[in-house]
């Protein structure tokens, strides 16, 4: 299995520099996946109290704990702050609901999972609609007023950093200068199609680490999407390499500087995604894949959230 290098966040930790995604995974599935992962040499993790599978993370991960396989501080851990727990006064509440739920006692990194807060109903009511709508009831929770509850939860000790998850550079730029402990991570989406170039170096230039999600853009094999999974000139420079596709998109988007963190829970693709650390393409081959940039969006949450809302990140150019 790779060698995977770590990544040194801003507050002086350390991050793998390549993970397992377990969002859309059910109970049994992402349990053995993780399990696999783990015996396979995957030592990050990244799940969400949205995707209601942090039970099966978690016991996953105690499994092999208690097997001696790992211990607890080899293992990275991320997961996310909901947008119905944004009022500062839920926060904890949240934080130690997903703690209870992974069944560990600190998350080594802390998201905040979107910039626009969602109205709380209950605990079963994750997305609350209007009535006879696919729009979500948003509140106007000021997102650094929820930041300024995450901070508090690193100075408990339940966790060990904190970042953000689907903003913007205004956005970000603007928790950066009014916090008190700083973003280590911000994950966004991140693969061929939408390279994300101007917000990493954007954010490289202030020390914060863009981990990607949905790096091979959710292959979809019978509709041949994405394109750049299926045709030349990744399939050239695929096989070049004597890589497959999905092994080159996910190399350039860790070449473009960023942590992926791609999601399977089939055991030969848990295998093939994570040798990416045997070949490097070259920046002529780099230029070729920015060549296929389209801005197109996977999680665009445009669907159910107001364009308008304040807060809604993706109307900035990055």
């Amino acid at each position: 299995m790779a060698n995977v290098p770590k990544v040194k966040l801003n507050n002086g930790l350390e991050m793998p520099g390549f993970g397992l995604g377990t969002y859309l995974s059910t109970s049994n599935e992402i349990a053995e996946a993780v399990k696999y992962a783990i015996d396979r040499g995957y030592r990050h993790f990244d799940t969400a109290y949205f995707y209601q599978n942090e039970r099966d993370v978690g016991g996953a991960i105690k499994e092999k704990i208690s097997e001696g396989i790992v211990k607890r501080e080899d293992i990275f851990l991320t997961t996310k702050l909901w947008c119905i727990h944004h009022e500062p006064s839920r926060v904890e509440y949240a934080c130690r609901k997903s703690l209870e739920n992974l069944g560990l006692d600190y998350i080594d990194l802390y998201l905040m999972h979107f910039p626009v807060g969602f109205s709380y109903v209950d605990e079963n009511t994750l997305v609350p609609f209007k009535e006879g709508t696919y729009n979500v009831i948003t509140n106007d929770v000021d997102y650094l007023d929820t930041w300024k509850a995450m901070e508090a939860l690193v100075k408990k000790g339940l966790v060990r950093s904190i970042g953000l998850s689907n903003f913007n550079a205004e956005q970000t730029e603007r928790v950066l200068k009014n916090c008190e402990i700083k973003p280590v991570t911000n994950q966004v989406e991140c693969n061929i199609e939408l390279n994300q170039k101007k917000l990493i170096e954007f954010s490289k230039q202030r020390d914060v680490v863009i981990t990607s999600f949905c790096p091979l853009a959710r292959p979809n094999p019978k509709e041949r999407k994405p394109s750049f999974l299926y045709e030349n000139p990744t399939k050239a420079i695929a096989e070049k390499h004597n890589k497959t596709p999905a092994q080159v998109a996910l190399r350039y988007v860790l070449q473009l500087g960023t942590v992926p963190i791609p999601k399977s829970i089939t055991k030969s693709r848990i295998d093939e995604n994570i040798e990416i650390f045997d070949f490097e393409l070259s920046p002529e081959e780099m230029k070729v894949l920015d060549s296929l940039e389209t801005g197109n969006r996977i999680a665009a949450f445009s669907k159910i959230v107001d364009n308008d809302h304040p807060y809604f990140p993706f109307k900035a150019e990055f």
